[in-house]
């Protein structure tokens, strides 16, 4: 799913670090040492949370409008985009059991050179997905 959340940016007095807090997201915040990270821990912020709850089926509440959103002084507002897709296809490192079938005699020097099967079998699906135009994780 695709989102856009209204942030409020501000700089925190203590550490010179900006903060950065998701009015509409309960416990969704970050900071960051400048703006470029700040906004990059936003984008991560918001994706884990949302994602997070749409795994666990819990009910995404709408994202206020950005004039409806209290800025304190000295803070900024902007939008952060969210895709919990993408997000999740970058994540999402749970393995999932796959049956294959492979010749007998593979199988034996397979064994004989205690080759981890799995791995390459991993190893070979990346190779193929490389140059398919999507974001491969490591």
């Amino acid at each position: 799913m695709k989102y856009v959340y209204p942030a409020v940016f501000t700089k925190d007095k203590d550490s010179d670090n900006i903060l950065v807090d998701f009015p509409d997201l309960e416990g969704c915040f970050t900071d960051g040492a400048d703006l470029n990270e700040a906004f990059d821990y936003a984008e991560d912020a918001l994706n884990l949370t949302l994602w997070s709850m749409e795994k666990n089926g819990e009910k995404i509440p709408a994202a206020s409008a950005a004039e409806k959103i209290k800025v304190p002084e000295g803070g900024t507002l902007a939008l952060i985009r969210a895709d919990t897709t993408a997000y999740a296809r970058q994540n999402d490192k749970r393995a999932v059991r796959k049956n294959v079938s492979i010749p007998s005699w593979m199988n034996t020097m397979a064994k004989e050179r205690n080759l981890n099967l799995s791995n390459l079998l991993q190893n070979a699906i990346r190779e193929a997905l490389r140059g398919t135009h999507t974001p491969i994780p490591e």
